[in-house]
């Protein structure tokens, strides 16, 4: 068991000071651990810019953070459709033209036990498609203004990363042969996750030290994650979980994400996250992450796929 480096309580957004001039992306704000996350940066003075696919919900979001935090908060939307590239390119070119910088991208939005096989409009599986591909691709395009910022980059994972196959199934990316809802989840997690510490290095080669980039989970958190996309037994079982004790509140599930685009000199090397039994509660600090999650040879080709496959070289 590690030593959380914060304390016994571990970390919390106590920890953060004033944010004033500071702007910070996150997708997938409109619910859950993302909402709480915009909330509390808001109220720490910060300018949030949300990355949404539901212009209403978008909306709506706001109205309620104004009416909690007042009509003086800096929180404004942009439409982006994660399981679209097309989407996702016309969203990067609007915050390139309209956000002056970028102090943390918070890749925070994902899908969940889709229970078939879909294809997203690229053809990608649709986990894939949304919580790599999507990232991977929104990453890249907005890594110039990162750069110029000397920003950060946080990747919100799952401990699900290491409960299907402990490698990427480069033979079949699509799950044609063998489609099941948790394992590729997995795989998406564990493909979002490997290409973190892949990118450290490759900036580390470059000797460009200035941007970071991190890898954290939530825990178990209340959130709408498996309600939106789980099939019906999934979400069955998983609302009586969320009655249980072994699950959090949403706003807890939002510290690790928080603790990874504010705290200074944080390791890289890490893996953050509630640190409790299971890692699924529990005061938010390093968690150990399996050998798997760090193969470079995998990590490797796992980025030339994923550069290939969305057609789009990142320029470090």
């Amino acid at each position: 068991m590690k030593i959380n480096q914060f304390g016994n309580k571990g970390w919390t957004p106590d920890r953060i000071g004033h944010l004033n001039g500071q702007t910070y992306v996150i997708t997938g704000t409109t619910s859950g651990t993302g909402f709480e996350a915009a909330k509390i940066l808001l109220a720490k003075g910060a300018k949030v810019v949300m990355l949404n696919r539901n212009p209403k919900k978008s909306e709506d979001t706001i109205t309620v953070l104004k009416q909690e935090l007042g009509n003086n908060i800096d929180v404004s939307s942009i439409q982006m459709d994660l399981a679209e590239q097309t989407s996702v390119k016309k969203a990067a070119e609007k915050v390139l033209k309209t956000v002056p910088n970028i102090n943390a991208l918070i890749c925070n939005a994902a899908i969940a036990q889709v229970p078939k096989q879909i294809l997203t409009v690229d053809g990608f599986e649709s986990q894939l498609g949304v919580n790599h591909y999507g990232n991977f691709l929104l990453q890249a395009l907005l890594y110039p203004r990162i750069e110029e910022s000397k920003g950060r980059i946080v990747t919100v994972g799952s401990m699900g990363y290491n409960l299907g196959i402990k490698t990427i199934q480069f033979d079949d990316m699509n799950w044609d042969k063998n489609y099941n809802a948790n394992d590729v989840y997995s795989q998406s997690k564990l493909a979002q996750i490997m290409c973190v510490y892949e990118l450290q290095d490759r900036l580390k080669e470059v000797g460009k030290t200035d941007v970071k980039v991190y890898a954290c989970h939530p825990g178990a958190s209340r959130t709408s994650l498996i309600k939106t996309s789980g099939g019906l037994m999934t979400r069955f079982i998983w609302q009586l979980m969320k009655l249980s004790p072994f699950v959090q509140s949403a706003e807890k599930g939002s510290y690790p994400q928080l603790m990874c685009a504010t705290e200074p000199n944080l390791d890289q090397n890490e893996f953050y996250g509630p640190t409790g039994r299971g890692y699924w509660t529990g005061p938010v600090g390093a968690c150990k992450l399996e050998p798997h999650a760090k193969d470079k040879a995998v990590a490797q080709r796992l980025w030339k796929l994923s550069e290939k496959t969305i057609g789009f070289e990142w320029n470090l």
